[in-house]
């Protein structure tokens, strides 16, 4: 007969003692992770110091009783919980514990249900639980779990095999996350918090593979998302600072006490903030919020009983040192770099959201040179560079960089900024450099380009009589339209290209238009053609009162 194998109280400090050296090492990877506009702290690192709070406790347990060790491992990463995500990994070992309760030792079937009581409980601690987040990955790998004992007899290797079959369940359940969370499937990232339940569950199988050597020197690796590329912003709202929502505080404390009840508390605050967690019991609360007035829920708290651990921290600020930082971090770290060049601030901001290490200021009536284009080049430090002039007058002095560099150099020769922003949508993270080029280039043909501009003088072109200062509008950089105001031009040239036989048009207003006559502007459009999409958006761009994308 097979033996039964069992893991008792000195073996599961063992390890936690492993599982949280190896959470440990991947905690800057866990941290690369994190989505904008959520500078909640650190994901990885909050896990990780969260994670070595339980597990002191638990490791100073001298029994070898499992549900005492558990009890103090959930003890102690609720006293140290850090974010969101410390708060929710605190509440998995909870329900981990509790499960435990009346139990000295843990086998397969005990395993199996501990995962899932754990992710019950983690759930429940949340006011409005997402899915595509670290409590899916936990459910996740709590259902193999299940379905894996419930297949089992009774042997040895039984809980390796349901542990093997919680980290794989895990592993897709983290590949998927960024199909069920739009944020994460824009950034191109799988959620940092599933991460890290897939790298905790992960090193508890190495351990019980007796493959604690093998942890010394390697780390979990980061897993791939299942999820189509696609774009990496969503450009239905106008990319402007003004219209940004400020982030507030993340404010976290404990609170010491008696009869304290949870839910009650919850239900206090969940109208304060954003984010809120509240969890404990009746002695110890741990409360996380986000808030535009800290002070009101520390007053709360207050009342409750004594506060301890306050944390306060202002996520404008965080947000700010992210967005540096991160653009710092791709200008070195890119694999493929592309460089763009448009005139506008919010141009800039557009090409730079959607993934443009480098934005050179240039178009019409001030073409970058050759030289502009070579000191962008060496700023960067990717070998493989594609260019986006985005602009006729510009691709020549963009070909000419190739013999000049050693690095590999690609233009896309985009004539229009539409062009250079339907050639980055494009852009494939998972592609050669070659590939994206072809891709890229191909993407262009699948947009027009309307530009409303005022004659510079007065002329006669294409059978059209031109007064200087008139609307003019261009189709593909063709003059077909005049008016004597630019109302007027805009339905002319949307009626020349059949407007009513596309889907959307993106208005990127200039810096002489107004957000107020650009909005004037694009109910104009979808009052004469009711079946297309009108976005608006800040160009900032010189001498254009519009330039639009038709796709």
């Amino acid at each position: 007969m097979a033996e039964y194998r069992t893991i008792g109280g000195k073996e599961f400090r063992d390890m936690l003692a492993a599982s949280c050296n190896w959470l440990k090492k991947s905690a800057d990877d866990i941290n690369n992770l994190n989505v904008f506009p959520v500078p909640d702290g650190d994901t990885g690192t909050n896990m990780s110091m969260t994670y070595k709070s339980g597990t002191e406790e638990a490791l100073a347990v001298d029994s070898d009783n499992i549900y005492l060790v558990a009890k103090a491992m959930a003890h102690g990463a609720l006293l140290g919980a850090r974010g969101n995500s410390g708060v929710i990994l605190s509440q998995f070992w909870n329900g981990f514990a509790k499960s435990l309760e009346n139990k000295e030792y843990m086998n397969s079937c005990d395993y199996a249900d501990a995962l899932t009581v754990a992710s019950a409980k983690a759930y429940s601690g949340i006011a409005n639980p997402v899915e595509g987040t670290m409590l899916t990955v936990m459910r996740d790998a709590a259902s193999g779990a299940q379905k894996a004992a419930e297949e089992m007899s009774d042997s040895y290797q039984d809980i390796i095999k349901v542990a093997a079959t919680a980290v794989d369940y895990a592993r897709d359940s983290v590949s998927n996350t960024p199909n069920l969370l739009k944020v994460l499937r824009e950034a191109g990232v799988v959620d940092s918090g599933g991460q890290g339940i897939y790298t905790i569950l992960e090193a508890i199988l190495l351990f019980l593979r007796g493959e604690e050597d093998i942890m010394q020197y390697r780390k979990s690796r980061v897993i791939a998302s299942t999820a189509p590329s696609g774009s990496i912003i969503s450009l239905e709202k106008t990319l402007s600072k003004e219209d940004e929502d400020p982030f507030g505080y993340c404010t976290e404390f404990l609170v010491r006490g008696e009869d304290m009840d949870v839910d009650k508390i919850r239900k206090k605050l969940e109208k304060k903030g954003e984010s809120l967690i509240v969890v404990g019991d009746e002695t110890t609360v741990r409360i996380h919020i986000h808030t535009l007035n800290p002070g009101e829920i520390l007053e709360y708290a207050c009342s409750l009983g004594t506060m301890h651990n306050i944390g306060i921290h202002n996520m404008d600020e965080q947000s700010q040192r992210f967005e540096a930082k991160k653009k710092d971090d791709i200008l070195q770290n890119v694999n493929i770099a592309v460089i763009a060049v448009c005139a506008g601030k919010g141009l800039n901001e557009v090409f730079t959201s959607l993934g443009a290490v480098k934005v050179i200021e240039g178009g019409q009536t001030m073409n970058p040179s050759t030289k502009d284009f070579i000191d962008a080049i060496n700023k960067i430090q990717s070998q493989n560079i594609i260019i986006l002039p985005n602009n006729k007058n510009i691709i020549m002095a963009a070909e000419q960089v190739k013999s000049l560099t050693d690095k590999n150099i690609f233009v896309v020769p985009t004539r229009t900024i539409p062009q250079g922003i339907a050639a980055l949508l494009a852009f494939d993270y998972n592609a050669q450099v070659e590939e994206n080029t072809k891709l890229m280039t191909e993407a262009t043909k699948n947009v027009k380009t309307v530009e409303i501009t005022r004659a510079s003088r007065s002329t006669n072109i294409n059978g059209l009589d031109i007064k200087k200062k008139q609307a003019i509008g261009l189709i593909d950089g063709n003059l077909l339209a005049v008016s004597d105001n630019a109302s007027g031009v805009m339905a002319d040239v949307l009626n020349q290209i059949n407007i009513d036989d596309y889907e959307v048009a993106t208005l990127y207003y200039g810096e002489d238009i107004t957000a107020e006559q650009s909005e004037i502007t694009a109910e104009e459009i979808r009052a004469a053609h009711n079946n297309i999409e009108v976005e608006v958006i800040f160009g900032g761009q010189p001498h254009y009162d519009y330039i639009v994308a038709v796709e």
